[in-house]
C-alpha cells in the first residue's frame, strides 16, 4: 500500500508492508523539480525513518527491529534522473556533468543512500535497473524518425552496469547485507521490440494522448483514449500500460526465482517453483 493513502495504519504495514514510490521521483533531490509534488529517494528515506518510529512504538523496539531486518526491500528508480533532469536542459546537471561524470554523481548519491538503508536495518534488498528508456514514446517522438534514442539507451545500460558494481561491492562490504541487483532491460525491450509475440498491437506511441499534439507529458481528462489499452505497451509518454507492467512483472518474478504467494492468481502469473 502506498505511504500516502490515508487509511494506511500500523498494522496494515506489519501485514502488508509499504510502498514510499513517488511519481516524477529520483536518486537526486533536483530530478523532477518541475513537478514540485515529488518525492526524492532522500525523502524515501526519511519517511521510512519515520514509520520505524510509529512500528517501534507499536510493537517495541526489539520486535521492530527484527520486523525490518527480516523485511525485503526493493529501491527501483532513476529513469527521472535522466528523463526529468539530465537529457532537460532546463535543469542545472546537463551542463554541469557529461555521460560518464553524471552516472558517477548518480552511483555517489545511491551509494551513500543504500549504506543509509542498511543502517535502519535493510538486510535483502534489491535495486533494480533501468529498461530502454530511449524507446518510451517521449523520446521516440523527439526523434526525427519516431525510432528509439540510442544515447538514451546507452544511457541506461551504463546506469545499469554501474549500478551492479555497486550493489556487488556493498553486499561484500556491508555487515550480513544482500544486496542484489535486478535487471530488467532484456525483459522490457523484448516487449518493445516484439509486441505481437506478446498480443499487443502498438509498441511505440501512447494509449492517452492529446491526438496529434505531442508530447502532452501526462494523460489527462482532455486527452484521447485508444480503443484497447490492452494491445498497447506504453498507457502514456512515460509508462506501460497496466497489461504491460503485469507481464513485465511475471518475467521478473520467474527470472529472478521470487517465492510467491499460492493463492488464486491470473492463468499468465509462473508457478511458485518457477525459477
Amino acid at each position: 500500500p502506498p505511504f500516502l493513502d490515508s487509511s494506511l495504519s500500523e498494522d496494515v504495514i506489519l501485514s502488508n508492508g509499504v510502498n514510499f514510490a513517488s511519481g516524477g521521483g529520483g536518486i537526486l533531490n533536483e530530478t523532477g523539480g518541475l513537478f514540485i509534488q515529488r518525492i526524492s529517494l532522500s525523502r524515501q528515506i526519511e519517511l521510512f525513518q519515520g514509520t520505524q518510529q510509529l512500528i517501534a512504538d507499536k510493537i517495541g523496539k526489539e520486535e521492530a527491529d527484527k520486523f525490518f531486518q527480516d523485511g525485503r526491500y526493493v529501491v527501483a528508480l532513476g529513469s527521472n534522473d535522466f528523463i526529468n533532469n539530465y537529457l532537460m536542459p532546463v535543469y542545472s546537471d546537463s551542463w554541469k556533468y557529461n555521460d560518464q561524470t553524471f552516472i558517477d554523481y548518480l552511483m555517489e548519491t545511491l551509494g551513500a543512500q543504500l549504506k543509509v538503508l542498511h543502517s535502519l536495518g535493510a538486510r535483502q534488498l534489491m535495486v533494480f535497473g533501468l529498461g530502454p528508456m530511449g524507446c518510451i514514446p517521449l523520446q521516440r517522438v523527439l526523434s526525427s524518425s519516431g525510432g528509439c534514442q540510442d544515447r538514451t539507451n546507452k544511457l541506461a545500460l551504463s546506469f545499469n552496469k554501474a549500478t551492479d558494481q555497486l550493489v556487488t561491492g556493498l553486499s561484500a562490504q556491508l555487515a550480513n547485507a544482500s544486496f542484489k541487483f535486478g535487471d530488467a532491460y532484456d525483459v522490457v525491450n523484448d516487449l518493445i521490440t516484439s509486441p505481437k509475440k506478446h498480443g499487443f498491437s502498438n509498441a511505440d506511441s501512447p494509449c492517452c494522448s492529446m491526438g496529434r499534439i505531442r508530447p502532452a507529458i501526462t494523460c489527462t481528462p482532455m486527452s484521447t483514449l485508444c480503443k484497447d489499452r490492452s494491445k498497447y505497451v506504453f498507457w502514456d509518454e512515460y509508462h506501460p500500460s497496466d497489461r504491460a507492467n503485469q507481464m513485465i512483472a511475471d518475467e521478473l518474478i520467474k527470472k529472478f526465482g521470487f517465492l510467491i504467494s499460492p493463492s488464486p492468481a491470473p492463468d499468465s502469473a509462473p508457478s511458485p517453483d518457477s525459477s
